[in-house]
């Protein structure tokens, strides 16, 4: 049995003894996601769920990179923007959260933005002591709701705010005494520390660990998409051409308070 076509080149899937392993492959890029390869990822959530074939779902990056969030420059000549009711509709998030399939995010390295958001809906993360992390997105006038809506939960009040506002890049073991991830292992024990995760996982009752996803799950507050609309296109626009650009955003001072 094969995966379906996910609808995208750069997050190639492969299922394996009931594993469905999702890699991100746009190192080029620094793996970061554009609408097509959020969707691929949504699509995945939505297969995952519904197949019986299915336990697991492992993502993982390529090289040096887990993702550095959404592709900015992309956005910024995205064509197909219009083509979306919602404009939100390609992330995956809450596809993520509703599958009753567990996800395991395999943190292989740099992990930005969009890449923290999926490692925080995903029901387990195992990171990589090469790994790194960052909450760069104010810094393009971007506010996240998906990841105000997951942050403070898993690392509390006063070290979500200092990664929101600082956007400071911590390391992997400053991320596993925070709580922001599961466990960290040694880059060459990754694969090793995976495997067993996955061979947990699957020992346990399937109707119950689903049950108790949910249960978690519902406790959890839903993201607050209206952020979006808080902020002024012209902040919006600002961030992103700067990103572009590779220079300081230049914030209208009447938009600063």
């Amino acid at each position: 049995m094969n995966p379906p076509d996910l609808g995208s080149a750069h997050v190639r899937a492969t299922l394996d003894d009931r594993v469905l392993r999702l890699q991100v492959d746009r190192p080029e890029r620094r793996n970061a996601f554009t609408q097509e390869m959020y969707r691929a990822m949504k699509r995945a959530a939505v297969w995952a769920d519904r197949e019986e074939q299915v336990d697991v779902v492992v993502l993982t990056g390529t090289d040096r990179w887990f993702g550095a969030g959404g592709d900015l420059a992309r956005t910024a000549h995205a064509d197909d923007l219009d083509v979306e009711w919602d404009g939100t509709d390609q992330f995956p998030f809450r596809h993520i959260e509703r599958c009753r399939k567990l996800w395991v995010a395999r943190i292989n390295g740099v992990c930005h933005a969009g890449g923290v958001d999926l490692a925080l809906h995903c029901d387990l993360s195992i990171a990589s002591d090469r790994a790194t992390f960052r909450l760069p997105e104010l810094l393009r006038g971007l506010p996240d709701p998906h990841m105000s809506a997951r942050l403070v939960a898993a690392v509390g009040l006063a070290r979500a705010r200092f990664l929101i506002f600082t956007a400071a890049e911590i390391d992997a073991a400053t991320a596993l005494t925070m709580g922001l991830v599961g466990d960290v292992v040694a880059h060459d024990e990754l694969d090793e520390r995976v495997d067993w995760a996955v061979t947990q996982i699957r020992s346990t009752g399937p109707a119950a660990r689903a049950a108790l996803k949910r249960e978690i799950n519902h406790r959890l507050p839903p993201a607050d998409l209206n952020l979006f609309r808080d902020v002024p296109s012209e902040e919006l626009m600002e961030g992103m051409a700067s990103f572009v650009e590779k220079r300081p955003p230049r914030w209208a001072e009447g938009l600063r308070h």
